[in-house]
This record gives structure tokens, C-alpha cells and sequence, in this order.
């Protein structure tokens, strides 16, 4: 691979667009290393989830270059990339007729030999233990959401890329997963970058890439991105942000 620096996605000067030569993003350039865990942050539209399908090569930049593990995205066959790279979309397809387990197991569609992981440990790691069985359209759509997660985690690529997966998810299960994303990262030294909209939600992240309209208005710690002018720019909202005494929570108020 010949690569030192542990980059595993790069864009490079991408561009994109839905409409003929109407840019929707245009040299957008960022690259993720191994063991990074960042949130993609962003109102509805900004260009989150085009920036997600085009790093996991479901959509094709019209120019520029997205390279997974310093090889351009669509030189790999499609298992072979599947083994690096898991996308889970922000729409999941909820009528498939099949249980827990069954879906969990897709995940290893791409192995000849299963990775380290067995269906039975994902599906307890997202906590549908007592569902193992249950068909998908008999849960809720937020144990739907961790059946898919467990599935993804099944598929043991070193590259997750989530979008928006705590939608519809209780506070309780938002906080869950991204408590086992972060050990899972811990573990297994694998990087994650997740699309979210929640300003608070965002705190939980060391490292937030903020979008507007396919541009990146800055990437880093979310104390020091998230300031009111740069979440006026990105929300067209003013907030006002309280800082807790007692350690590094801050809190933002929407206040018109």
C-alpha cells in the first residue's frame, strides 16, 4: 500500500453534482486516518450524505479524486471494497422479510473465511441479544437501526461510514451507540465518520467536520468549531452557548 501516514480516505479537489453543470460540491479535499471518529455535522441538505455515498463509491465524483487506502475508490472490485469500507445509508430498507440474525449475517456477504467477529457477538454488541429471532418489522425503527449497525460491524471494515444512524433513536440509544462505536474504535483501531444534525449530539465527537452546502466551514475539536458564527452560518439559526463550570460540556440554546 505503500502508505505512512494511515490515511484511509482522501478526497482530492472533488466535485459532484446532481444537475448538469450545476456544482453542488465543488474541490472539496479532507482526509480521514485510521482511528478517527468524526461527525459530520450539518443542516438537512448541506451535502453530508453526497459526501458519504461519494467516499463509499456509490456516487462518482465528476472530478477530482476519492482514494480509499491510497487507490483510486473504483479500481477495487465490490467485495474487496466491502472489506474496507462499510456504508450504512440514512434511509434502510425496513420490508425485508428477514430476522435479526439473518440480516446481522449479511454482513459477511464479502468473506470466504468470516472475520473475528460471529453474528451472535455484533448482535449482543448492539444489544438485540433477546431478539436474535424476531423478525425486523416486528421491532422498532430504533432496534431496526442497531440490527443494520450490527450487520455493519459484522462486516469488519476498518472504514465506517454512517449516515445520520441515531435518527429516530431514544437519547438513551444515541448515547448507547456511540458509546460502542467509540470502544469498538478503541478495540479494533478502525476510523468512523458519522452525518448528524444535532448541534449537542455533536459535542460527544473529539473531532467534527462542519458543512454547508458542500463546503467544509471547518474541521476540529467541536469546542473550537462550534462557535455562534460558524453555527449561524451552517443552521441559519443564533444560539446561545452555556459552558458547564465544571469540565468541558457546553450546551447550545436555540434562541431565535
Amino acid at each position: 500500500m505503500g502508505h505512512s501516514d494511515n490515511t484511509i480516505l482522501e478526497f482530492r479537489e472533488v466535485a459532484f453534482s446532481y444537475t448538469r453543470g450545476n456544482g453542488f460540491i465543488e474541490a472539496l479535499s479532507f482526509s480521514i486516518k485510521t482511528g478517527e471518529f468524526i461527525g459530520l455535522l450539518g443542516a438537512n441538505g448541506s451535502g453530508k450524505s453526497t459526501i458519504l455515498k461519494l467516499g463509499s463509491g456509490i456516487l462518482k465524483a465528476s472530478s477530482g479524486d476519492v482514494r480509499l487506502w491510497g487507490r483510486p475508490i473504483h479500481s477495487y472490485r465490490h467485495k474487496d471494497r466491502a472489506k474496507l469500507l462499510s456504508y450504512l445509508p440514512q434511509i434502510l430498507d425496513m420490508n425485508i422479510p428477514f430476522t435479526v440474525e439473518e440480516l446481522v449475517g449479511m454482513g459477511l456477504y464479502p468473506y470466504d473465511t468470516p472475520p473475528e467477529l460471529n453474528i451472535d457477538q455484533a448482535i449482543e454488541m448492539v444489544g438485540l441479544g433477546e431478539h436474535r429471532t424476531t423478525p425486523l418489522k416486528n421491532l422498532s425503527g430504533g432496534e431496526r437501526r442497531r440490527a443494520y449497525i450490527a450487520m455493519t460491524l459484522l462486516q469488519g471494515a476498518g472504514l465506517l461510514l454512517l449516515d445520520e444512524p441515531l435518527a429516530n433513536l431514544d437519547i438513551k440509544y444515541q448515547i448507547e451507540l456511540l458509546r460502542l462505536l467509540r470502544d469498538l474504535r478503541a478495540r479494533r483501531d478502525i476510523a468512523i465518520v458519522m452525518a448528524l444534525h444535532d448541534i449537542n449530539m455533536a459535542l460527544q465527537f473529539e473531532k467534527i467536520m462542519l458543512i454547508r452546502q458542500g463546503r467544509i466551514l471547518g474541521t476540529g475539536t467541536p469546542e473550537v468549531i462550534l462557535t455562534r458564527d460558524s453555527i449561524r452560518e451552517a443552521f441559519d439559526i443564533e444560539v446561545e452557548i452555556k459552558r458547564d463550570s465544571e469540565g468541558p460540556y457546553m450546551m447550545y440554546q436555540i434562541i431565535s
